[in-house]
């Protein structure tokens, strides 16, 4: 929906008090108890708006479906029941961060699967509300000249955590498994020596105490061409089809017998594969999620209670203006 711009408002300035000092906020009338309650629960709401807007909106939605009616329907899960779960795991994913950083803890989560397969919107439920500096995100990019020559893992343990760590990784070492193979970016030999290294390389992570856990992303043949189909017509997606994603569609069965050969060869008792069934993107988001909490025991952190000092107040101090010029215009 476009936005109705209106010309900027003039800004009212404040006259200074009879002291020459600006207003105080100690002048303001106190706000009611009904007053603060109504600020806490708006506050509580726009926390809850953030996820809705990581929702597709219905207007776009319904333009989308009338171009892709023959998608087959299948049993969603309830909406209110979807927020509900959701906030109650995000709640207990603040009380895992906690723990983790207390007992500075390692953690290490893979997660690959297909194209559009919904590993980036899981991740972003993940950590939407942690502390980016505690858990953090590793996307990397393909490498580059340098990074060729080096060892194949070099580029990824620079990314490992620190004690009191958690790092999600939106693909990872097992692009050699998967693209590299399917495209040919590597040859048979490096492919092979990649499956010898693989399973050596992850037994002694975890043999270093970190807590390593893999998630592949299955969807349908049908569902990913649904959503490839979602991306290029919705205005908004369009930057997630790359010229690789379309390509993927073309060769999905290459890509099937790399899969099965990654699960295969590197599904061992120290690091197991998990598989989401990711056709349904609300439900596999609360699977996932629900299931990383179960693979890391954990409980609450006492933290002591926290008592905001009174603000000092100096008489001598005087507020100088802001410009006028240095506001962002009031459109909304």
């Amino acid at each position: 929906m476009a936005v109705k711009k209106t010309a900027s408002p003039t800004r009212t300035a404040k006259k200074p008090a009879a002291n020459g000092s600006a207003k105080t906020a100690s002048s303001k009338p106190k706000a009611s108890a009904d007053d603060l309650r109504e600020r806490v629960r708006l506050d509580i709401a726009d926390s809850f708006d953030e996820e809705l807007e990581l929702e597709m909106d219905d207007e776009r939605l319904d333009a989308l479906l009338d171009d892709m009616a023959e998608h087959p329907q299948r049993e969603a899960i309830d909406r209110q029941v979807y927020f509900k779960e959701l906030f109650r795991l995000q709640r207990e994913l603040v009380k895992l961060q906690d723990w983790v950083q207390t007992k500075k803890l390692r953690v290490v989560v893979l997660f690959e699967g297909r194209d559009s397969a919904g590993k980036g919107g899981a991740i972003k439920r993940i950590t939407q509300h942690l502390n980016p500096r505690v858990c953090r995100v590793a996307a990397l990019p393909a490498p580059n000249e340098r990074e060729r020559t080096q060892w194949y893992f070099q580029r990824y343990v620079a990314h490992l955590p620190a004690g009191g760590e958690i790092v999600l990784f939106d693909r990872s070492w097992y692009n050699r498994a998967g693209v590299e193979r399917v495209m040919g970016f590597c040859t048979p030999d490096e492919y092979e020596e990649f499956y010898r290294s693989a399973p050596e390389f992850e037994r002694m992570l975890v043999r270093s105490g970190i807590i390593l856990i893999k998630y592949w992303f299955s969807i349908s043949d049908d569902e990913q061409q649904f959503r490839f189909q979602m991306r290029i017509h919705d205005p908004m997606k369009q930057w997630k089809l790359s010229p690789m994603d379309v390509e993927s569609r073309r060769r999905w069965e290459e890509y099937t017998k790399a899969k099965e050969a990654m699960l295969e060869r590197t599904n061992i008792p120290e690091a197991p594969w998990w598989v989401v069934q990711a056709d349904d993107k609300k439900k596999a988001r609360l699977n996932c999620i629900s299931h990383l909490l179960s693979q890391i025991p954990y409980d609450d952190v006492p933290h002591p209670p926290v008592k905001l000092p009174a603000r000092v107040r100096n008489k001598d101090y005087t507020r100088n203006p802001v410009p006028e010029s240095m506001y962002v215009p009031d459109l909304y």
